[in-house]
């Protein structure tokens, strides 16, 4: 009983292969058509029924069907007249992505006799997408200090369609600093640089714009479009400036220790350490200039350190210099003119140069009986001397010669009236 079942499987398995072979050879002819990608519904696309020799007044008594092997029904037959027509939208590019060849199989089969027909349409291009950059800003940053002629790679556009609709021009907009230069690969794509023309420079102008266009070869053409935001960064190209080549400033003498005399200040147009500022004393300044003064290296400020005198120093000339902290400093300089301004603080010396003593008591008048100079090591009003004597005395002081004066008699004396006179200059 099982070895007659397994016969009537053999014989009905080689029964349908050989159906099938026949209705191969039968319906093994194929048909082309190509519509155009996004075609409205109902496009004419092809009379089906007519190319594949099936009268159309049978389509329905013979059970016209068509499968198709994408799960969408894209096309459609018209059972009246044997048309073929666009049945839904077809994105080529949803379809087929960058292929070259896109195409959607359909296969139609009718029965009383069975056939089964292989039919292609080919899904054409057209130029529906415009390019497209990844992003629509795109920043770049190039140091200043780049030479003329480097090159800066840039990420392409992108189009989702295929030939001709896909070839790209690109095109820098206008710009003062920047050309673009489009190499072609061995993939047949294009690769864009900006290539610097200029020297640039931050503190001139830190940022730049411009705009790449991107244009396909489609008819009609489609462009795309990305700013380019260009950041000049900042190379150490500057030095540090005072705000003045010469500083003049006073002060008294004995003031005292860390007392301010003078705060600098420097700027640098460049950015980061390549801004920031030490102060310090030049390499020639002298000994007696960093014992009297310090110079904070941070904010610029000079005070006080030691004793100021005038009598010793009256005048300083300070040299200073603001350094900056870059990679390859760079530093300006200054002077500082510090006078020193004197105060009373010495008292005027007397001195006696010469005595005629004793008086002869028949001396006559004018006779001269001491010369006294007078010094005073401070300046200006501060070192003028005014010099006297008692009043009701035989004795006169005469000013002889800028500080020198003569102590002279002024009239007759006499011993036995007046022996020793005492007198206080």
């Amino acid at each position: 009983m099982a070895l007659l079942r397994r016969d009537s499987q053999v014989t009905r398995q080689l029964l349908r292969l050989v159906l099938l072979h026949t209705a191969w050879e039968v319906g093994s002819g194929q048909v082309r058509y190509s519509v155009p990608e996004e075609s409205k519904h109902g496009t004419f696309v092809g009379r089906l029924a007519q190319d594949l020799g099936l009268e159309v007044a049978e389509l329905v008594s013979r059970m016209f069907r068509m499968v198709s092997k994408r799960r969408r029904d894209y096309f459609e037959v018209n059972l009246q007249n044997g048309v073929l027509f666009v049945n839904s939208r077809v994105d080529r590019e949803e379809l087929c992505g960058q292929s070259p060849l896109c195409a959607i199989d359909l296969e139609v089969i009718v029965d009383n006799p069975l056939r089964i027909f292989h039919v292609e349409v080919e899904i054409q291009d057209i130029n529906d997408n415009a390019p497209v950059f990844p992003v629509h800003e795109l920043q770049l940053f190039i140091s200043e200090s780049r030479l003329p002629g480097s090159r800066f790679p840039l990420e392409g556009s992108s189009d989702a369609d295929i030939g001709t609709n896909s070839l790209l021009t690109y095109k820098l907009s206008a710009n003062e600093y920047f050309t673009l230069d489009v190499q072609m690969r061995n993939d047949h794509n294009k690769l864009a640089a900006l290539v610097l023309k200029k020297a640039l420079d931050r503190e001139e102008n830190p940022v730049h714009i411009a705009l790449l266009t991107v244009t396909d070869g489609g008819k009609p053409e489609l462009t795309g479009t990305v700013q380019l935001v260009i950041t000049v960064l900042d190379a150490n190209d500057n030095a540090p400036v005072f705000n003045q080549s010469v500083y003049e400033v006073t002060v008294l003498e004995n003031t005292a220790n860390g007392t301010l005399v003078i705060k600098l200040n420097a700027t640098d147009l460049d950015e980061g350490n390549n801004k920031n500022i030490s102060y310090l004393f030049g390499n020639f300044v002298p000994p007696i200039v960093r014992a009297a003064f310090n110079l904070n290296s941070n904010t610029g400020e000079i005070r006080v350190k030691g004793d100021l005198d005038y009598e010793h120093v009256h005048l300083y000339d300070i040299q200073v210099e603001a350094r900056d902290k870059g990679h390859q400093p760079m530093t300006g300089q200054c002077s500082v003119l510090l006078h020193v301004l004197d105060m009373n603080d010495n008292a005027p010396e007397l001195a006696v140069t010469s005595l005629a003593l004793p008086v002869r008591e028949d001396a006559p008048p004018g006779t001269v009986v001491a010369l006294v100079s007078v010094s005073d090591r401070d300046s200006g009003d501060n070192g003028k001397v005014t010099c006297s004597i008692p009043p009701n005395l035989p004795f006169q002081l005469v000013s002889t010669f800028k500080n020198y004066h003569s102590l002279v008699l002024a009239e007759a004396v006499d011993r036995e009236r007046v022996s020793e006179y005492k007198i206080l200059v």
